[in-house]
Parts: C-alpha cells; structure tokens; sequence
C-alpha cells in the first residue's frame, strides 16, 4: 500500500470525499495558534496559485480562506469588507490603475 504525507490544512469535506474514493486518511484537529499559523500558510498557497494560473477558482479559494482567517481572528468578513469599502471611500480603489512613479518634496 503507497502512502503520500501531507501536513496542510485542508477544506472540511476532504476527508469524506478521498474516503468516498476508497481511500484512508488521517487527520488531526489544530489548535487555536495552530490553526492560525496554517490559515497563514494557506493564504501564501492560495495566493501563490492564483498568481500562476490567474483564474478565478484559485481567486475564489484565497477568499475562502480569507473568510477563515477573519473567523478564526474573532472578525466577520462583514466586517472586513466594511473596513475596505471605507478605505476605499477616503483613498480610492485601483480602477483608475495609477502607478505613482515618485514623490518629490520641496525641501
């Protein structure tokens, strides 16, 4: 029997799903602290995925996660969505794709 070791956080259904393929898993429950430094790891994944492939399903994965991480901080993404459509509102977005080349100051 061949075995592939993993050490990554996964989504709540993986489980379930490579059983369901005839397979055997083993799991393990994250603590607290744990659990946050690997929602830190899957944000760099994530991230890392979508910048290769530049597709929406590895955008949408990266926002799941980023739901995970405000859950997990005690947050809501109701809440970071909040802080972002303010700062949005006091310093813009990016759809006017300004690149700021340099600042000079009267010194």
């Amino acid at each position: 029997m061949s075995s592939i070791q993993y050490h990554k956080l996964v989504r709540d259904r993986i489980p379930a799903i490579i059983e369901k393929a005839g397979k055997k898993c083993r799991t393990a429950i994250l603590s607290d602290g744990e659990y946050l430094a690997m929602l830190d790891e899957k944000l760099n994944e994530e991230l890392a995925e979508y910048q290769e492939s530049k597709s929406l399903e590895e955008l949408a994965d990266l926002l799941e996660v980023m739901h995970a991480v405000a859950a997990a901080r005690g947050s809501s993404f109701e809440q970071v969505e909040s802080i972002r459509r303010d700062k949005a509102e006091k310093r813009g977005g990016f759809t006017e794709r300004i690149l700021l080349l340099e600042v000079r100051s009267e010194e």
